[in-house]
């Protein structure tokens, strides 16, 4: 059956198993359209539709600004509002389904009245649990590293997200590995997420319109990663006029410039980031250093066109890329690029379409020429994915979503090609080529005022296809088979059943029940033995050994909005089991090795915990205080006995404190202070002398703890008088302010004063680093 034959099917199955009774009814329209910012024609994402004499009759705009709301016949009053917008009513006459496209003012005048119903409608009624919604104007005013706004440093102050380490984009959600999380760009996979090994994130944040992260309760239309989902949205471009903005700081600079197409209906959008340390690499009167590289760029660009009322096309690229050398004698690059092209098309005033292509590109190269060695090293991972996506508006009380899914990966490990003297050989490894295929099929319904639910199932099928000779292990590591597939064959194949359910009960007053339950499948797997996710770390796909990762993840909560709703809280409880979990071998070697999965370990995995969110959104002053009680832990046979040890990302607590004050009309402050407890390691329990060589001993997998971690740090912004053309702020940062020494390494050595005696010493990355940057706007 054709993807058309298998929509129109499935439309036929809607429109007759609906089951609500106002569907086609005669005494009922439908009034749909697009909401946009009335300065640069942007869409707006979740802005608010209701009716005026009836506020709990209403809906939301979707990812791309469109909304749809079924009302009786007659004059009606719509209120449409979205966070820091100005209101604005609107008297219609519905005799007839009509198009009514709004655009919206921005101001502070009846900011907090707007923020009163979107927290109330979404915070407490939204059945989805585990959302974090990253407002730009959050990711402006938090401090961080270098003075450098960054979207992975933000949602790293949110409770159930962990941190990789020191400074690093990195992160960990509710006990999972860095590779359980999917991160999207425009619908485009992003596959290393950071610069400079992690302390810079990818997302220049001045491209970025807006950033979901779904860490429970994950919508049908994902998949492929069992912890989390961050959709980042890049910024479409103004349609009245061209504009720019940047920024100049200590380490980087930056320049966005968009405007219009066509006015009023298409647009284009450019942004550009580079860091300048290399430049610095010059003032050195060594030739070696002054002839070295260090440094990363990355390009965001975007088109809308507007074809008419019903159709409208999008293109979008990511380039990215960091650069090190020293001299003529090391160079290492890796980067990521991506392109997806999106047709938006409404059906009618109930059925929107989205059709997107994409392809995404993930790439290192690592080059040696030295009098003693002489090669060079190469991989990538490349998609291709094509996606097709509905959504259908029975009526203001029902949601139905639906679509499928296909994506092809292409894996090349490790290439080396190495010279004469080289102290390696040359190895050209099979390139790995698999399939997702995936559909899927959702319902959002409201069956009581008091009840919201979303359920779903996504069906996900795996195959991977040669050309290439595959083996096959035993638990010992040993080839017990191999067998050479042609191109096109199929060597192994997976299918999954994906259920999703999340549901709300609103009890008296602003204040609800939540409960979820998912299952999510991962048939793409990293390889890493660091906490960090390294450019060389290897990709595998499942295969005959290696199993897909599935986790089942259950959640409760309980919301509440407080104080006339200027405040949010919420308590969510999860506990997530994990099978086909990868481990490593003692002295596992990861890297260009053909037969890497000899090396793996494989078990299960389970994590659970307890996270608080109290959150001030009006007023001059906000911000949030969060607090997460958790475990992670993992199974092997061959690891600790078969017993549980704690995983690499576990931390019993983990405390983040933010708060932004808007001082002045200029001036506004901020500070975070963040704690956590040190990460799960494994410390020598020992040590033994063999031929005069000190080697260490080791017992337990993860059996010591790092330090605790704790650090505070300022940020001020001072802003141009805002009624000017030409606008211009200074941005001023203290990382680490009282100078904290958290330990990045624990290391050991022996004494020289007394070589029998073993000492461990603290390595710290980073002390107090103070920060500037000057933004402009025009």
């Amino acid at each position: 059956m054709s993807v058309t034959s298998f929509c129109r099917s499935l439309f036929a199955f809607l429109c007759i198993f609906g089951i609500h009774g106002d569907l086609f009814s005669q005494s009922r329209s439908t009034v749909s359209g697009h909401i946009r910012d009335a300065l640069t024609g942007e869409t707006l994402i979740g802005a608010s539709i209701r009716l005026k004499d009836d506020p709990s009759t209403g809906t939301q705009t979707n990812s791309y600004g469109f909304y749809s709301l079924t009302l009786p016949r007659g004059e009606q009053v719509l209120v449409f509002s979205h966070v820091g917008y100005r209101e604005q009513e609107v008297a219609v006459a519905l005799e007839e389904d009509r198009r009514l496209d709004v655009v919206l003012e921005s101001g502070r005048l009846l900011e907090e009245v707007v923020v009163q119903h979107s927290a109330a409608a979404d915070h407490v009624r939204n059945p989805q649990m585990g959302v974090a919604r990253v407002a730009t104007e959050e990711i402006k005013h938090v401090p961080v590293l270098m003075g450098e706004k960054d979207i992975l440093k933000t949602i790293q102050l949110l409770p159930g997200v962990q941190a990789g380490g020191e400074g690093s984009s990195n992160f960990f959600v509710r006990g999972g590995a860095g590779d359980h999380n999917l991160i999207l760009l425009d619908e485009a996979m992003v596959y290393n997420a950071s610069h400079l090994f992690g302390f810079f994130s990818t997302f220049n944040s001045d491209a970025v319109k807006e950033a979901n992260l779904y860490k429970g309760g994950m919508p049908a239309q994902y998949g492929g990663r069992l912890a989390s989902v961050l959709d980042i949205t890049m910024l479409d471009g103004n349609n009245k006029r061209v504009g720019a903005e940047g920024g100049i700081g200590l380490i980087a600079s930056r320049l966005k410039v968009d405007g219009p197409l066509v006015k009023d209906r298409g647009s284009f959008m450019v942004s550009g980031r580079r860091t300048y340390a290399d430049l610095f690499l010059k003032l050195s009167n060594d030739d070696d250093i002054n002839n070295s590289q260090l440094y990363f760029y990355d390009l965001n660009a975007k088109a809308n066109y507007q074809l008419d009322d019903r159709n409208t096309l999008f293109l979008s690229g990511y380039f990215g890329r960091d650069v090190m050398g020293y001299s003529n004698l090391f160079g290492f690059d890796w980067g990521n690029a991506t392109a997806t092209l999106r047709w938006n098309h409404v059906l009618n005033s109930r059925m929107f379409s989205n059709t997107t292509l994409v392809y995404s590109n993930f790439n290192y190269h690592v080059n040696i020429d030295s009098d003693n060695a002489n090669f060079a090293i190469g991989s990538h991972i490349r998609n291709y994915q094509a996606k097709q996506d509905f959504q259908f508006f029975p009526s203001n009380t029902s949601t139905w979503r639906f679509g499928v899914d296909v994506l092809q990966q292409r894996i090349s490990p490790a290439q080396i090609d190495a010279g004469e003297d080289a102290p390696v050989n040359s190895l050209q490894l099979d390139e790995r080529q698999g399939m997702e295929l995936a559909a899927y099929l959702s319902h959002e319904w409201e069956p009581l005022e008091q009840l919201n639910l979303v359920y779903g199932l996504r069906v996900s099928n795996f195959l991977l296809f040669g050309p290439g000779i595959f083996h096959r292990y035993d638990d010992e590591g040993d080839v017990v088979d191999s067998r050479e597939y042609g191109r096109g064959q199929v060597v192994q194949g997976y299918f999954n059943l994906e259920p999703r359910l999340s549901l709300s009960y609103q009890l008296p007053g602003s204040q609800s029940l939540k409960f979820s339950y998912n299952r999510n499948a991962q048939y793409l797997h990293q390889l890493s033995n660091s906490t960090a996710s390294l450019p060389t770390d290897a990709w595998v796909m499942s295969s005959h050994n290696i199993r897909p990762q599935l986790a089942d993840q259950t959640a409760m909560g309980y919301y509440r909005n407080l104080w006339d709703n200027r405040y949010e809280f919420s308590a969510e409880w999860y506990y997530k089991h994990m099978q086909n979990q990868i481990d490593y071998r003692n002295a596992a070697d990861l890297q260009a090795n053909e037969h890497v999965e000899a090396e793996l370990l494989y078990g299960i995995g389970r994590a659970y915990g307890l996270e608080l969110l109290l959150k001030k959104r009006a007023g001059k002053l906000n911000g949030w205080l969060s607090y997460a009680l958790s475990r992670s832990e993992r199974r092997f046979d061959g690891i600790n006995d078969g017993r549980w040890f704690a995983a690499r990302q576990d931390r019993t607590h983990d405390v983040a404190a933010v708060g932004m004050y808007q001082l002045s009309p200029r001036w506004n402050i901020s500070a975070t202070w963040v704690y956590s407890t040190g990460n799960a390691v494994t410390f020598p329990s020992g040590k033994y002398t063999v031929d005069g060589r000190t080697l260490w001993y080791y017992t337990e997998r993860n059996g010591y703890r790092m330090p605790d971690y704790h650090r505070l740090d300022f940020g001020a912004t001072w802003e141009s008088d805002a009624g000017k053309r030409f606008k211009s702020s200074w941005t001023f940062g203290v990382y680490n302010a009282y100078n904290r020494k958290n330990a990045y390494i624990i290391d050991f050595r022996e004494s020289q004063s007394n070589p029998n005696v073993t000492e461990a010493y603290r390595i710290a990355l980073f002390g107090i680093i103070p920060s500037v940057t000057w933004n402009f706007k025009f």
